[in-house]
């Protein structure tokens, strides 16, 4: 057996973090990913850099924020001759392979020069336009059409497993998309497998889809459907890699681009500055994760690119904008930083900063989302007390007793935006009318 440890990415699309029992779902939807995550590594509060599919996954397989690939909306290709993690995974002699959803090259099929590097292939660049919940479509590594059988979450998860069985004897670094729970574009739909949509109809919601609403109560049942068939397809891959005696070295990350707020917060299901677009969950297991560890602080999607090639030995790139959580893991972190930064396109130019405690975030009315990746001019919009308001509804953003507040927060958004590159400084307008006091965010409100 290699001492060179495998890697496996398990990566869902759109998953809130409190689909989790270990973040207080009552619905034992992630028993899986919650036994994963108290034998390895669980990152309490993980966070995406950037909420929307295509720009997520720039930062996660080259490291770099959107706006530092350009790639800060959908439907732009990573740059010629970017880095991503199979090119380093390749280098240092292991097999790479891709499977399920790309988003990444705005070509279908993906030709080889916009496949990352991958050496094996099996994906579609945007899986929800190409396939169906039973209908799944993936292009193999000479382009044609390969249709699996099956539920689209377990013949991507078949798919893994064989890769797994016929990669055994080598290093591998499988990367493994799946498009739930993301919904189904096509007809706005959430397609659980038959028989599982039902369990969860009329069930247990998180506080501010109760509280708001959107588009919950249509969609809730076919979401936690998803989201159960993923963890099951979770602990069918660590059954395989049990089976064939791969488990002690092997690390799988599981972890998600996003979240979702069902409409709650603008027209669509993501792309804004709160949790429920932003957090995710995330855990590792494997060597250098086993021990139970809780990790408490603030960890980016943006960490987890430099955290995989450290755990496999590979030297972490200088360019790469996060910083590998190992010493978190070890407990030898002594510097670590006490906010994440997040970037918003599409639906607004925005950006936001959160602590433990408080979210920031600025919005730059007028410019075109989808044309700009950044503004010279934000104006405040949100601020959120996270201890007395962890599912953001109230928001304090120009109340007078928190403006000493805001501006702290404004002096680490700043600081932020210039590590990661986005200069010159932007200036920021403090939100208007900011002596009239806290306000109870309402539903229409939420959702402008």
């Amino acid at each position: 057996m290699s001492k060179q440890p495998n890697v496996i990415v398990f990566f869902t699309d759109q998953q809130r973090w409190d689909t989790s029992g270990l973040h207080g779902n009552p619905l034992g939807l992630m028993p899986n990913f919650d036994r994963m995550a108290l034998k390895g590594a669980h990152l309490t509060h993980s966070f995406t850099c950037q909420p929307v599919c295509g720009p997520a996954r720039s930062c996660l397989q080259t490291g770099k924020y959107a706006t530092t690939t350009g790639c800060f909306k959908n439907g732009i290709p990573l740059p010629e001759g970017s880095k991503t993690l199979a090119h380093y995974f390749n280098e240092a002699g292991y097999h790479t392979g891709y499977i399920g959803k790309w988003h990444l090259a705005h070509q279908e099929p993906v030709p080889v020069e916009k496949r990352g590097g991958y050496q094996e292939w099996l994906a579609a660049d945007v899986l929800e336009f190409c396939s169906d919940a039973y209908d799944t479509t993936l292009y193999d590594n000479n382009g044609n059409a390969v249709k699996l059988p099956g539920y689209r979450v377990d013949a991507l998860t078949d798919a893994a497993i064989r890769y797994v069985d016929c990669h055994k004897e080598d290093p591998f670094f499988l990367f493994v998309s799946y498009l739930e729970p993301h919904h189904q574009n096509h007809r706005d739909d959430y397609p659980a497998p038959d028989g599982y949509a039902e369990r969860y109809a009329s069930t247990w919601l998180p506080p501010d889809l109760a509280a708001l609403g959107g588009t919950t109560h249509q969609h809730i049942g076919g979401y936690y459907g998803m989201v159960k068939r993923l963890d099951e397809a979770l602990g069918r891959i660590l059954d395989a890699l049990k089976s064939l005696q791969l488990d002690e070295n092997t690390i799988v990350l599981f972890t998600s681009d996003h979240g979702n707020h069902f409409k709650t917060r603008n027209g669509e299901y993501k792309r804004s500055v709160h949790d429920a677009s932003i957090r995710v969950p995330t855990a590792f297991t494997g060597p250098g994760f086993f021990g139970g560890r809780q990790v408490q602080e603030l960890v980016s999607l943006i960490d987890l690119p430099p955290t995989l090639l450290d755990a496999a030995g590979i030297p972490v790139p200088e360019d790469m904008q996060g910083r590998s959580i190992l010493p978190l893991v070890q407990g030898k972190a002594e510097d670590w930083p006490e906010d994440v930064f997040v970037q918003i396109s599409e639906s607004e130019v925005a950006r936001a900063v959160r602590t433990k405690r408080w979210k920031y975030g600025v919005g730059a009315p007028g410019k075109d989302p989808f044309a700009y990746s950044g503004s010279d001019h934000y104006v405040e919009t949100y601020l959120y007390d996270l201890y007395a308001d962890p599912y953001e509804l109230t928001n304090l953003a120009g109340a007078a007793s928190h403006r000493q507040v805001a501006d702290v927060m404004k002096a680490r958004l700043l600081n932020r935006m210039v590590e990661a590159g986005e200069t010159p400084l932007p200036a920021i307008e403090l939100a208007a009318d900011y002596a009239s006091g806290q306000r109870r965010v309402q539903p229409d409100e939420a959702r402008s």
